[in-house]
């Protein structure tokens, strides 16, 4: 179990690096993952003026324990290399890289950031938002082995754009099930889309129970006000926590050792359970520290 599992990623809020004010703001947020935006939230004319203020927000050292994480613009874009050269010395915790489609752009990807001898700790992060990604996403997630691929980020509003399609979840929950799947497989988180409707505090909070449901470790936000919906809805329950401690307890109990199955608070118990409740009780720790700070 190591402390990069275990970070909590809760709450991933965009923020829209040419708005200093936004930047500012972010400072005092309680979301676990602050992701500085180049690409959608960002006019062409500002593209520089971003990039420039969200290597200065990550050098300053004022945002605590947060993650910080720059989306960059797409890899056809004029913006692209330029972004990369100056994220991968920023000492950011992660690159967010929109529009992946295939394994390719990981080694690509890879490729780049080792060019640039980016510190091994800065992990690569993809939005999983194209109809191609979808159908590779085995692929892709298979190149998390090569030790920066670290995390997906759904991105329905580009996927549906890309499908001709309208704004439907429930048309979404096969791409979500695979890339969950995929990200499963090779040990990477993976957090779900945004909920457009800031001002629909039930919906997101819906959306989130489904998220959590569904294995999603987090939610991408777009407005401070949806960080608390997050942060509690993908925090282990007080009711979850006291049974993982449960599970833990009775397997570290002398008398059980070397047991496979037990029965914990009436309940048939496995080893797979011992796992899960280990997961539970490091997240749960994670949090706290995080919260403590």
């Amino acid at each position: 179990m190591t402390q990069e599992t275990y970070r909590p990623r809760r709450s991933c809020l965009y923020m829209p690096a040419s708005n200093a004010r936004a930047l500012e703001k972010a400072k005092t947020l309680p979301a676990d993952t602050i992701i500085f935006d180049l690409e959608d939230a960002v006019a062409p004319e500002a593209k520089k003026d971003a990039r420039d203020q969200a290597c200065a927000a990550i050098a300053s050292g004022a945002y605590g324990s947060r993650e910080l994480v720059v989306r960059v613009n797409g890899m056809d874009t004029p913006w692209f290399a330029e972004d990369m050269t100056q994220i991968c010395g920023s000492g950011a915790n992660a690159i967010l890289v929109p529009k992946i489609v295939d394994a390719k752009n990981i080694v690509e990807l890879t490729d780049f950031m080792e060019n640039e001898n980016t510190h091994i700790e800065m992990k690569l992060w993809a939005m999983i938002e194209m109809p191609l990604a979808i159908l590779n996403i085995a692929e892709i997630a298979a190149m998390a082995l090569q030790n920066r691929l670290s995390t997906f980020v759904m991105g329905f509003n580009d996927l549906a754009k890309e499908m001709r399609a309208e704004q439907d979840r429930t048309l979404f929950t096969p791409a979500m099930a695979q890339t969950i799947m995929a990200a499963r497989a090779y040990d990477m988180t993976v957090l779900d889309s945004v909920y457009n409707d800031f001002n629909d505090p039930a919906g997101l909070e819906a959306e989130c129970e489904q998220g959590r449901k569904y294995g999603f470790d987090g939610k991408t936000l777009i407005h401070p006000s949806q960080i608390e919906i997050a942060n509690r809805v993908f925090a282990p329950s007080e009711g979850k926590i006291a049974e993982a401690r449960a599970i833990v307890a009775a397997f570290a109990d002398p008398a059980n050792a070397g047991k496979g199955v037990l029965t914990v608070e009436g309940k048939m118990t496995e080893v797979l359970h011992l796992r899960q409740a280990e997961q539970t009780l490091a997240l749960a720790s994670a949090i706290a520290a995080r919260a403590s700070i």
